[in-house]
């Protein structure tokens, strides 16, 4: 049986996916609460910028990282693009259909749980997608009671995560969450992980498909470039508290607006006073005799 090594360059590989999951669902919070406090189209944005965040960066990206220090002794592994793009696309469009999910019915205990089962089953999807791209001169087979515990955390940890999106407020509480995510995702990836078995084949064949390492430099100017975007969108807009206190003071106007409507100036019949023109006075800070 070969020797499978999950931390072939010791904990440096975990130590960075989680850190990097942190990173992501903690950018995903604030961008969450960016959309709680706005009206009409722009909560969309802000949603889809948070899909990308916490599914791109916090889970997909760091399911990669954590793959790097992946190694069969006896067989080199190699990566099909094609599969591992649809794992990342996976990834973030179920985040993405849960937050908006949630953020449809805020109260709402069945959209909480169906998103949560949603996002869930399609993050535990993108793993078991992204360890089908895995090409090596090998069979896999996997436990199924640590697939399903697998499963099983990853439908608590995106119910979690997606109360975390409509509750969480503050800089301390957010980041506490975050960090709480970040170790559920990592939590769900090294369970799957755990739950394969390999055994190498008889005659052992070239693995086709991308070096993990090719993925890197694009990979880390991608998230880069992500990540300094979605930074400057938090620093410059107005945060939730300002949004909201613009829009009740928005409402407010309206109401006023309204309310003036209902008693237009001018003649309304044949008895209505005329109207007189405003004579100039000392209140008005001007001098009655100019």
């Amino acid at each position: 049986m070969p020797a499978i090594d999950h931390f072939a360059y010791g904990f440096v590989t975990p130590a960075a996916s989680y850190i990097m999951s942190s990173i992501g669902c903690l950018l995903g919070l604030l961008l969450a609460a960016r959309a709680r406090g706005t009206e009409e189209g722009s909560p969309l944005l802000w949603l889809g910028g948070a899909a990308l965040s916490i599914g791109g960066t916090g889970i997909w990206v760091m399911h990669f990282i954590a793959m790097m220090g992946f190694d069969v002794r006896g067989t080199s592994i190699r990566y099909d693009v094609p599969l591992t793009v649809a794992s990342a696309l996976l990834a973030v469009v179920v985040v993405g259909a849960g937050l908006y999910l949630v953020s449809r019915k805020e109260n709402s205990t069945g959209a909480l749980l169906g998103g949560g089962l949603l996002t869930g089953l399609g993050v535990a999807g993108m793993h078991y997608l992204g360890m089908a791209a895995m090409n090596m001169s090998a069979h896999v087979s996997y436990d199924p009671l640590l697939v399903g515990v697998s499963v099983l955390i990853a439908v608590v940890a995106a119910t979690v995560a997606l109360w975390f999106s409509l509750r969480v407020r503050g800089a301390l509480a957010t980041t506490g969450a975050a960090l709480l995510m970040g170790l559920a995702v990592n939590g769900m990836h090294y369970t799957g992980m755990f739950a394969m078995d390999v055994g190498l084949h008889d005659i052992a064949s070239p693995a086709s498909g991308a070096q993990g390492m090719d993925f890197m430099l694009p990979l880390l100017v991608g998230i880069s470039l992500l990540t300094l975007g979605l930074l400057l969108a938090i620093f410059l807009s107005p945060s939730e508290q300002e949004m909201r206190e613009d829009a009740e003071l928005r409402s407010q106007l309206r109401r006023s607006r309204a309310g003036d409507g209902d008693h237009p100036a001018g003649p309304m019949g044949p008895h209505a006073q005329p109207s007189r023109r405003h004579e100039p006075s000392l209140f008005d800070g001007h001098d009655p005799g100019h």
